[in-house]
């Protein structure tokens, strides 16, 4: 189901830099792509970034947001045909990569998941809080999206400006779509049969102090499973670790031996 009749973009804060991988961000629940920017500089040194961009009034399922996504990387695919791909996909963002890499293998090399929202299906309060949701009038919602800030972030690690970018974004999302995003979370399920056909190289980057998922437990679950993964831990990070000013996303894939090489394909998947 859609009720929205704009197509999901991929956004690009700069020109096409073909010299480098493209990376293509999958954002969490609030579908803009804009909580990336405190990664950004250090990305773009590696990479040709792009964000996925869905629309706020958005109610288009699974398949529907997975093959949009399919058709978006096959027309920068034709464009640059040996040019290679990483994926970075965050919480829900990371649940769209994994049924990516699942549907769609040839189109990505590497995958790199941060705080997946994987485990969501198996978390009680899911079902309330979208049924919930989609009973808010748009200023209750508002509203509410405060409340959700000591979930996400770990306070004292994300500055002021980007805790604003963040209630922002959560704000920009209808209350309708808030909720069916919510309930996509809830049947989210991919078997493990599937997960273990997964032959690209993946790192997952989980938050030791996630206080909204077990983003530690589901990193290890998903280890156990995929067959060429490794886990890397951010022992006092959030569920929203990229906005913290000591994360520093490039060093990590650095350190982890995880950017992309102009002579080898790269998939990269976060939160």
């Amino acid at each position: 189901m859609s009720v929205s009749t704009r197509p999901l973009r991929l956004l690009s804060s700069t020109s096409d830099r073909t010299n480098l991988p493209l990376f293509v961000f999958l954002p969490g629940m609030d579908g803009t792509g804009k909580l990336l920017e405190p990664q950004q500089a250090g990305l773009k040194s590696i990479f040709d970034v792009r964000c996925l961009s869905i629309p706020p009034d958005d109610l288009t399922g699974w398949n529907g947001l997975v093959e949009q996504i399919a058709g978006l990387i096959r027309k920068e695919k034709q464009r640059f045909p040996s040019r290679h791909i990483v994926l970075c996909g965050e919480s829900f963002g990371g649940c769209l990569a994994l049924r990516l890499a699942v549907r769609h293998p040839p189109l990505f090399d590497r995958l790199i998941l941060v705080n997946p929202a994987s485990a969501a299906s198996r978390q009680p309060w899911l079902g309330w809080g979208a049924s919930f949701t989609q009973r808010l009038p748009g200023s209750l919602y508002r509203l509410s999206t405060f409340g959700l800030l000591p979930l996400l972030i770990a306070s004292h690690r994300v500055p002021v400006v980007s805790q604003q970018a963040l209630l922002a974004a959560m704000q920009s999302v209808s209350p309708p779509s808030a909720a069916w995003r919510l309930s996509l979370l809830s049947q989210f399920e991919i078997e493990k049969p599937a997960l273990e056909r997964i032959e690209q190289p993946v790192l997952v980057l989980a938050s030791g102090s996630d206080r909204l998922l077990p983003s530690v437990q589901e990193a290890r679950r998903l280890e156990r499973h995929l067959p060429n993964s490794r886990t890397v831990l951010l022992p006092e990070s959030g569920h929203a670790c990229l906005l913290e000013k000591e994360v520093r996303f490039s060093s990590i894939l650095k350190s982890s031996n995880f950017c992309a090489d102009a002579k080898k394909p790269v998939l990269v998947l976060l939160r």
